[in-house]
């Protein structure tokens, strides 16, 4: 095993099936799920990763195992599963921005066959950690691996699943003050705090106890608020988009894959992070919009691998 896969992620959440629906096009159907499509980024990027998910026997399960597999995530067996695999629908307008409807079910198993060693970084986000029964359980496993892994997060907020915002901003502000890492869209700002702006939640959040929390503004590319007091800002390079499905998602690969090169993950990456000079965390987020970058630039939730970037 090389030095890059040494260590392991352990991501938490939904894996599921996207139907994706585009004007005047037959339905495609795609493997996805905001975390789902962290682990393929991560597994892509070279790392092992496992998947702690919620997956029927069915054929729409099969086909999410085998996308995973193919980029190198391991799922997890757990003692037991919902008797089908969820479906997001998404539309997607004539400039590739998804809008999303779904057919869901979310729990974890109370037990499942994960390897004793400590995960350097434990992930988690999106549908996961506010839809019943499992959102309560996501928010426990995150507490009980606090003293042995670094936590990150992103809301990626689904509002058609997730209620008003009164209801999600309690949810989403627990999980930010159990987590060293908060990655999150100007989007999903805007509407828990309409008319506030992007970097004073942050700023806020980054308050509750994370050492760095990320705002990604779209093609814009990103601002972060970290907890030595700096403020960054990045450009995201200019690509013809083929659509914007995954790139959040990769962005997150990307921001958790720097971080782990960096030797900034572990079970003291608060203080890691907090100790990390400006010019490491800048060249950070320039690689992850990059990243992201590529990813519109391909239909669907298709995050390059290393050697993409690498050419």
């Amino acid at each position: 095993m090389t030095e890059k896969t040494a260590a392991r992620a352990l991501v938490v959440g939904e894996a599921l099936v996207d139907v994706v629906l585009r004007p005047g096009a037959d339905p495609a159907e795609h493997p996805g799920g905001s975390p789902a499509n962290v682990a393929i980024g991560l597994g892509r990027l070279g790392r092992r990763v496992d998947l702690l998910t919620w997956l029927g026997p069915d054929a729409h399960g099969d086909l999410v195992r085998a996308h995973l597999a193919d980029s190198g995530v391991h799922v997890l067996d757990g003692d037991r599963a919902p008797d089908r695999t969820s479906v997001a629908r998404a539309h997607l307008d004539a400039d590739g921005a998804a809008t999303y409807e779904f057919d869901l079910a979310w729990d974890l198993p109370a037990r499942w066959d994960e390897d004793e060693d400590a995960p350097a970084v434990v992930h988690t986000g999106s549908i996961a950690t506010v839809i019943a029964p499992g959102g309560e359980a996501v928010a426990r496993l995150l507490a009980d691996r606090r003293a042995t892994s670094a936590l990150t997060y992103d809301p990626n907020l689904r509002p058609a699943l997730m209620g008003s915002p009164v209801d999600t901003l309690p949810v989403v502000e627990h999980l930010v003050g159990l987590v060293d890492v908060v990655k999150v869209s100007d989007e999903d700002l805007a509407w828990l705090h309409p008319g506030v702006a992007p970097v004073e939640i942050a700023r806020d959040w980054l308050s509750r106890g994370p050492a760095l929390v990320v705002v990604t503004l779209g093609g814009e590319g990103a601002v972060a608020v970290t907890a030595a007091g700096d403020e960054l800002t990045v450009t995201a390079p200019r690509v013809e988009v083929a659509d914007t499905v995954g790139a959040g998602d990769s962005f997150m690969a990307g921001l958790i894959d720097g971080l782990w090169s960096a030797a900034l993950l572990g079970a003291d990456a608060r203080t890691r992070i907090a100790a990390a000079d400006r010019g490491t965390i800048e060249q950070i987020l320039t690689r992850c919009v990059r990243i992201a970058a590529i990813t519109v630039s391909r239909p669907g939730a298709n995050p390059p691998t290393a050697a993409d970037l690498e050419r």
